[in-house]
């Protein structure tokens, strides 16, 4: 018999802190998924797009900004300009390129669903101490530098 050396995942950093942001991330997504037929994903290059509205992006540079996979990003964009949530235009200097924004209809959507995130976000921190908020903060910046 082979010996093994499994991952204790319960201790293991990246599979804790993936059980942890699926957790974080589906408590919310019920309420807007059920309120506006909206994917975790799409939300997320919704406000994406509404972060960098000033400049508008690219399919690219959104899956870049959110460490999402290419495809996943395009399916939810596909989804979104054909909800007209989002709309699509050629680039100004690169007809081959397109920039992305919220339409009016999207920032109606992004305009409900960002303070439920936000209500969210608080309830959540609310458990820890302000000493251990920004122990939080700091291992974060840390760990993933913005």
């Amino acid at each position: 018999m082979a010996d093994h050396a499994p991952l204790e995942l319960e201790r293991f950093l990246p599979y804790r802190l993936s059980i942890l942001s699926n957790r974080v991330s589906q408590a919310i997504a019920r309420e807007y998924q059920d309120r506006f037929d909206l994917s975790m994903t799409e939300w997320r290059v919704m406000a994406v797009l509404a972060r960098y509205d000033g400049e508008g992006l690219s399919a690219s540079e959104v899956a870049a900004r959110t460490e999402m996979d290419k495809v996943a990003v395009s399916r939810a964009l596909t989804r979104l300009v054909e909800a007209r949530r989002v709309s699509r235009r050629a680039h100004d200097g690169d007809k081959r390129r397109s920039v992305l924004r919220l339409s009016a209809a999207g920032w109606k959507v992004h305009d409900t669903v960002a303070p439920l995130a936000r209500t969210h976000e608080r309830s959540m921190l609310a458990r820890l101490d302000p000493d251990e908020q920004r122990a939080l903060l700091a291992i974060l910046d840390k760990l993933a530098p913005v």
